[in-house]
């Protein structure tokens, strides 16, 4: 898949994720890269932003029996972030499909 595709919705499949919980870098990242085919190192320049920017706070959680893991969680200003640009995305990614498929433009 075209890279750039990717570079514009990574953020918010990040915030997708943590929406539905708390989850720790690794974990995010062998998630997308999984489903998205993204590179290693790429999530964690993401969960910087999304933390300076006040949508994800930090906490550190020994639940797996070895070293702490730093987790990441979803603030009151993330999820309302999520939610408008899962609007937003939602709606561009509809007028996408409909000018592929070659529907009529209502203008």
């Amino acid at each position: 898949m075209n890279s750039q595709y990717k570079k514009g919705v990574i953020e918010l499949c990040v915030l997708a994720l943590l929406y539905k919980q708390d989850r720790y870098g690794y974990d995010i990242s062998e998630y997308l890269s999984g489903r998205i085919g993204i590179a290693d190192g790429t999530v964690y320049p993401i969960l910087r932003n999304l933390k300076s920017e006040g949508y994800v706070t930090t906490y550190l959680s020994e639940e797996s029996g070895g070293p702490p893991r730093k987790y990441y969680s979803l603030t009151k200003t993330g999820k309302e972030a999520y939610l408008k640009q899962k609007e937003e995305w939602l709606a561009f990614a509809k007028s996408v499909e409909s000018l592929l498929e070659g529907e009529k433009d209502d203008d």
